[in-house]
């Protein structure tokens, strides 16, 4: 018997994740930006000096991508590069006081949209499903055993991203305290 859809905790996931990543889309393209651009803008909001390619290893996308849109929102007169004062090569990342409207918008919306959630199923509802959202980002981000022979297919893996892993750790780290504070916004 095939099981209905509707309930389907993966689908639901990916689902609720599509409409709020367009319904961010439709927001930001109404003031003239990308969502990624917003996301740029509330990662340096929080993380004050992060650098780009840390910022890249957070974001799961290469450094080219984030020196792009780091290169568009500096057009526009709402981000700075600073040089690294102990490395020249590495540039870190600062929003100006022209991204405080936008940051706002983001927070207004995030806090809209957190209110409607507690009204359709309660605070306390809300707690337990980020406590057990928080649960299966563990379980699907930790390393999977390997059980068995797996067999050829098994074995092919895409290949890996190649980053200096002091700056993947450093991201770790900054993600980790990043969630923290999301949690407490």
């Amino acid at each position: 018997m095939t099981e209905s859809l509707d309930r389907d905790p993966v689908v639901l996931l990916h689902d609720v994740a599509r409409i709020m990543r367009t319904k961010f889309d439709q927001r930001a393209r109404s003031r003239g930006m990308t969502r990624a651009q917003w996301i740029i803008l509330a990662r340096v909001a929080r993380l004050p000096g992060i650098s780009q390619s840390e910022l890249a290893a957070i974001c799961e996308v290469e450094p080219i991508t984030v020196a792009r849109l780091v290169d568009r929102l500096e057009k526009r007169g709402l981000l700075e590069r600073r040089a690294d004062p102990s490395d020249r090569r590495i540039w870190r990342l600062h929003n100006l006081p022209a991204a405080q409207p936008i940051l706002e918008e983001i927070s207004g919306y995030r806090q809209e949209l957190i209110k409607r959630i507690d009204e359709q199923i309660g605070v306390d509802s809300r707690e337990a499903m980020v406590d057990a959202l928080i649960s299966i980002r563990a379980l699907v981000t930790a390393p999977e055993p390997v059980s068995g022979d797996v067999g050829e297919a098994g074995r092919k893996r895409a290949p890996k991203l190649q980053r200096d892993p002091t700056d993947v750790a450093r991201a770790a780290e900054i993600a980790d305290r990043a969630s923290v504070q999301a949690v407490g916004h």
